[in-house]
């Protein structure tokens, strides 16, 4: 300040010199380089008061009558008035082009650290050491004395890491941490260990105004309405954030539960993948083990052979077991092989009643297929799909023989074929006690039994999941559904195919 004030002692001394010669837009224009030059070099203070200086100076002692603030010519007034408009303009001018430049570089700053945030939080190897690396720039980044990011689990709400843990003595209540996570909202803790609790949607930067000395702030981590942890905040001497620094940490405190967020998904990603690798080890296994069964049971049934020649009557128990346990290898084997993409598959156009009559010859020897009533379109129309006969054989078979195995004695079992849109379909209905509806995510499952009372030991469980997958390879589906009066109703539906002259 002092040296712009000899500046404008100097300028007033050289243009008294030359007062006889100079206009007064001559001088006024270099008062005002003056005032321009110290509003850009120290701001709109030192502008301002350059400004009354120059004009005083100007009045008192290059205008006439000289050394008195009166004005001779009235249209000097315009000239001082000008100029120290001019000038007080210029001063502000410069003020707020200064303040949007700081403003702008404050931005691009925050801008390039928060790319800097985020470039350390993808390049990190893993999830955890993102969390890591976010806690250390968060407070490297705010006037705090320590920065910590609690991952919590999201079904108990117990913490299960800490990274960038509080210095020692600057420990925060873990009450504290889990009421911030569970209720979603800001937890300001003051030195005397009372609490201040708000919504967390204002963010840190009211709550932080009005003189109070918090010792610790608590902001919840969310992501899609979920709660992932806690930023935690602590300074044994007081937080004390501007505006800017406090809308920072607000999002800086989005980057974590980012971070957090991709921890958790790790976790999930890593328990998927092992239950995916393990259910490809059991599939192989069974499939192993399937195959090594087909030997010894091919002995067995040589050995009972020969056992009822003797008139032994055991060999019918035997072989009856034996023929058991070979359909629960097959069972095993195909369901390997269509869970593994390997189930030969040879499409070909087949009448709906060729499919239906070779299910019924089938259940020849299985109790009870008298009573299945079947129903074929009463038009008179020839329904045709395109699907493997074999694959789709078995699948009917199995969805018909489960409605028998669940039916009570002598109650109904009927199958209905019709046509929809594209697609063929052979809906086999019961009256048993149908599918619990907690029992219903599973029924498809390898080996599951409904418990629903019926004769489920009957069966080895595998009927359901071969028929929908079976179903499910050739482009088909199997649905079910509660029938009405009691029961249930499986719909086998295979591609349909439209033949010139048939329908």
């Amino acid at each position: 300040m002092g040296f712009w004030l000899l500046g404008v002692a100097a300028c007033t001394a050289f243009l008294w010199a030359v007062r006889d010669r100079a206009h007064e837009a001559h001088m006024a224009l270099a008062y005002l380089l003056l005032v321009l030059g110290g509003s850009a070099r120290h701001g709109r203070w030192v502008g301002l008061v350059l400004a009354v200086a120059s004009f005083l100076t100007f009045n008192l002692f290059l205008l006439p009558p000289y050394y008195t603030f009166a004005i001779e010519d009235p249209l000097d007034w315009w000239v001082l008035v000008a100029f120290l408009v001019t000038g007080l303009v210029s001063a502000q001018l410069f003020h707020r082009t200064q303040s949007a430049l700081e403003s702008a570089e404050t931005r691009a700053r925050e801008v390039e650290r928060l790319g800097a945030l985020g470039a350390q939080s993808l390049s990190v190897p893993r999830a955890v050491d993102a969390v890591a690396a976010i806690a250390r720039v968060i407070r490297s980044e705010l006037p705090v004395a320590s920065a910590g990011i609690v991952m919590l689990d999201a079904g108990t709400g117990d913490s299960l890491l800490t990274v960038e843990a509080p210095e020692p003595g600057d420990d925060v209540p873990a009450p504290a941490i889990h009421a911030a996570a569970r209720e979603g909202r800001i937890v300001l803790l003051h030195r005397d260990g009372s609490e201040r609790v708000a919504d967390a949607g204002a963010g840190l930067t009211p709550l932080l105004a009005g003189g109070a000395t918090w010792v610790a702030a608590l902001v919840p981590l969310r992501v899609r309405e979920r709660n992932l942890g806690v930023l935690r905040l602590a300074d044994p001497g007081g937080l004390r954030l501007d505006h800017a620094q406090a809308v920072f940490a607000d999002t800086l405190s989005y980057y974590a539960a980012l971070a957090v967020e991709r921890v958790r998904l790790t976790a999930e990603a890593e328990h998927v993948e092992a239950l995916r690798e393990a259910d490809r080890l059991k599939d192989a296994l069974l499939a192993s083990v399937s195959h090594d069964l087909r030997t010894p049971l091919t002995t067995i049934r040589a050995l009972a052979s020969e056992l009822r020649e003797t008139g032994d009557e055991r060999s019918a128990v035997i072989e009856e077991e034996a023929e058991r346990l070979n359909r629960l290898v097959t069972d095993l084997l195909d369901l390997s092989r269509i869970r593994g993409g390997a189930l030969p598959l040879e499409p070909q156009v087949i009448a709906a009643e060729d499919l239906v009559g070779a299910m019924l010859q089938r259940l020849g020897g299985v109790p009870g297929a008298e009573r299945v009533e079947v129903r074929l379109p009463s038009d008179g129309s020839l329904p045709v799909g395109r699907f493997d006969f074999v694959h789709a054989l078995r699948a009917l078979g199995n969805l018909v023989e489960n409605a028998l195995r669940h039916s009570p004695e002598g109650g109904e079992v009927r199958l209905d074929v019709r046509e929809e849109r594209d697609e063929l379909v052979f809906a086999v209905l019961d009256r048993g006690p149908g599918v619990p509806a907690a029992d219903r995510e599973r029924m498809f499952e390898p080996f599951f039994h409904s418990g629903d009372g019926g004769r489920a030991g009957d069966g080895t469980g595998l009927g359901l999941a071969i028929a929908r997958d079976v179903a499910e390879a050739q482009g088909g589906s199997v649905r079910y559904r509660p029938r009405p009066g009691g029961g249930s109703e499986f719909e086998l539906r295979l591609p349909r195919e439209t033949i010139e002259g048939l329908g």
